[in-house]
């Protein structure tokens, strides 16, 4: 089974005089084909030397960003505890209920 991880934008928050990006929200998602899990977060950004105009940021370009930010550590445990997450709901270590319901 193939696992799929997909790192999207879904908002940005910007100065409107000069299109300055300083907040980014995403999304990470894991997808195996039969089950899914995902995590929505935001994160600051520093004002870059030199600015790309707005309409000319790309989602790669802001994921980039993103992840640059983060580092590569976090990524990795981003991606991580949502593969874990995706792993439990095929083979659960825990449970509730009531044995006699």
């Amino acid at each position: 089974m193939t696992t799929t991880t997909t790192w999207n934008i879904a908002n940005l928050e910007r100065e409107t005089s000069d299109g300055y990006v300083f907040t980014a929200h995403y999304t990470v998602d894991v997808n195996d084909g039969m089950d899914f899990v995902g995590v929505y977060s935001s994160i600051g950004l520093e004002r870059p030397e030199s600015l790309i105009p707005y309409s000319n940021l790309t989602k790669e370009l802001v994921v980039g960003w993103v992840k640059d930010k983060l580092g590569t550590e976090q990524v990795e445990a981003i991606e991580a505890a949502l593969q874990a997450q995706l792993d439990e709901q095929h083979a659960p270590i825990k449970a509730a209920g009531l044995p006699w319901a």
